[in-house]
């Protein structure tokens, strides 16, 4: 009778081990093991889960990228006209850091790309497909297409008869993008505080994970891009269509000299295995200019706002409107036929100057105005001394200044539509990629401190207050903020009777010096213009307004019947209210007294 034992075809297929050393043998067996299981759990995927790793370039005159068989996607992009402090190409993609991948989904297992080596096929310059041959007519690949001049790239998955692979239900496909952001700038805190991984909703919504620390989130709407963002570089994924769901991790490596921070997303596309192109996407791999952005997007969809210029913070909306509406178009207009950007940032200054200038004219007017009266209000103050007749003093100094034509108050809203200006400047200099790596005078780049001194060493409480250096344009503008002060408290009435007042006026130059000592050379520098300008303003203003004339002036407004404004009538109401309140509560307590 027939042995109808079934031997296993491992043990077939090791018959011919047999009388080789047995350590030998053994390994060989499950090295053979190990392939058949491969082979059970990835069919057809599984010839290409060994291989060698080959790259191709796809280059332009901008960008450069490196694809890698071994999973198919891009290993490095190097931007070709910008360098990293140590002098090396700014990479927003390399080998060993940053990884992405597609999850497919057969019958009974879960696929990752990134365990496969793919094979090049219809390979040129600017373009190729990565791809997966998987037989009986079954092929899956990527393609990547690289645009001519620029920070575009193309990224589609393409596909014919996986339908024999991947069932039809199967209404899904996971994408994963991890990276470890490395640093380019020379000063880690204003890169790491300037960098985070950023989304947009479907609405148009744009936010962003937490900069300063760990975060993670997951959202469970349609996501129409996702950017991994440092200081002044982005690396930007947009699907044609939309992500539905995603789960975004940000990890601040405080600890790593290197590297600012480890970026995750894990996100979900909608995907159908009888469509040749189930997934397609736009890559943008290059700098934060705003002007780039802003036109990128209209080419990448038209008719539709993609908000890519928020990857740039230039402040909440009143301040990115004068940034974006007013000081960015005169900024790129400068930029377009001045080389010197020290040059460019002196005509900014000038040019802001030129539109406050009505402002701060009537800011000193006001000034001047209550320097006439002051004498006056001192002699009121002299009548009606002390707290009791602090009401008597307030109603009599109101009605001066209402006689008069002046207001205390009349130089304070000059003052503040000044305000969003400095404010929109503030967050200007530092996201202006146009200063990154351009010299002026002793600045290096106008992007970062202009360090005139530093240390390596730790020296307590200075190294805490400024960091490892002193910056020379903060230390100037510091010096000229004292004496703008200076001026402006002699301008000021009285400026000289509240000693504890003088004392904190001349404190708060200090103490920009030690906020400012880390920024922005540009900024510092932009300040100290600034200054200097407003100093030359005032010493005109001194030369042209006469004092004398101002104080005829309100003479003559005293002489004539004023209709008093709805706010000063508000006010005036309100003292006698608060008057009359005074009053009936003297006579309750000298009613008690009686009592008593």
């Amino acid at each position: 009778m027939a042995d109808d034992t079934k031997v296993p075809m491992t043990d077939i297929l090791t018959s011919d081990y047999k009388g080789l050393p047995e350590a030998t043998a053994a390994k060989a067996v499950a090295n053979l093991r190990g392939a058949l299981a491969s082979v059970a759990r990835y069919q057809g995927f599984a010839r290409y889960l060994s291989g060698t790793e080959q790259t191709v370039t796809l280059e332009n005159s901008l960008v450069k990228l490196d694809i890698t068989t071994k999973g198919g996607m891009i290993s490095r992009a190097a931007l070709k006209n910008y360098q990293r402090y140590d002098s090396t190409a700014v990479t927003l993609m390399a080998p060993d850091t940053d990884s992405y991948s597609f999850t497919l989904m057969t019958a009974n297992q879960r696929l990752d790309t990134r365990e496969f080596y793919f094979t090049p096929v219809a390979e040129s310059d600017t373009s190729v497909v990565m791809q997966l041959n998987l037989g009986d007519g079954a092929v899956w690949g990527i393609r990547y297409v690289l645009q001519p001049d620029s920070y575009i790239a193309r990224m589609e998955v393409v596909q014919t008869g996986m339908n024999a692979v991947i069932p039809t239900s199967v209404a899904s496909m996971d994408f994963t993008w991890t990276q470890k952001m490395a640093r380019n700038e020379a000063g880690r805190m204003f890169e790491e505080r300037n960098s985070a991984l950023y989304y947009m909703f479907a609405n148009g919504d744009v936010e962003n994970l937490k900069e300063g620390s760990s975060e993670l989130k997951e959202v469970n709407e349609r996501v129409k891009w996702i950017g991994y963002k440092n200081q002044f570089f982005s690396a930007v994924i947009i699907p044609d269509t939309y992500f539905t769901t995603a789960n975004l991790d940000s990890e601040v490596l405080e600890h790593d000299p290197s590297y600012l921070k480890k970026l995750t997303t894990e996100a979900t596309l909608e995907y159908s295995s009888t469509l040749a192109n189930p997934a397609s996407f736009t890559l943008f791999l290059g700098p934060n200019s705003y002007p780039l952005l802003s036109d990128l997007q209209k080419e990448i969809m038209p008719g539709q706002n993609l908000h890519l210029t928020n990857l740039i913070p230039l402040g909440w909306a009143l301040f990115r409107w004068i940034n974006t509406l007013i000081i960015i178009p005169v900024f790129s207009f400068l930029g377009g036929f001045i080389s010197n950007y020290g040059i460019i940032i002196l005509l900014l200054t000038i040019f802001i100057k030129i539109i406050l200038f009505p402002f701060t004219y009537k800011s000193y007017m006001s000034q001047a105005r209550m320097r006439v009266l002051a004498p006056e209000i001192k002699e009121i103050n002299d009548k009606w001394p002390g707290n009791e007749n602090a009401m008597k003093r307030q109603q009599e100094s109101m009605a001066l200044y209402s006689r008069a034509g002046a207001s205390p108050f009349s130089g304070c809203l000059p003052m503040l539509l000044q305000f969003p200006v400095l404010i929109a400047m503030f967050n200007f200099f530092p996201s202006a990629i146009e200063l990154r790596g351009k010299s002026f005078l002793w600045a290096h780049d106008l992007s970062a401190p202009d360090a005139i001194v530093s240390w390596t060493t730790n020296i307590p409480l200075i190294s805490s207050t400024f960091g490892n250096h002193i910056s020379l344009f903060c230390l100037l503008m510091t010096a000229v903020n004292i004496i703008y002060t200076r001026i402006n408290m002699q301008n000021q009435p009285g400026g000289n009777s509240m000693p504890g007042m003088k004392w904190m006026m001349y404190l708060m130059p200090l103490m920009f010096l030690v906020f400012f000592n880390n920024y922005a050379a540009g900024l510092s520098y932009y300040y100290f213009l600034s200054l200097l300008i407003t100093i030359a303003q005032t010493y005109v203003f001194r030369k042209v307004v006469n004092e004398e004339k101002v104080r005829a002036m309100m003479r003559e407004n005293a002489k004539k019947p004023r209709k008093k404004s709805a706010w000063m009538q508000r006010l005036e109401e309100a003292q006698r209210q608060q008057q009359a309140m005074l009053r009936e509560r003297e006579r309750q307590q000298a009613k008690g007294k009686r009592r008593h």
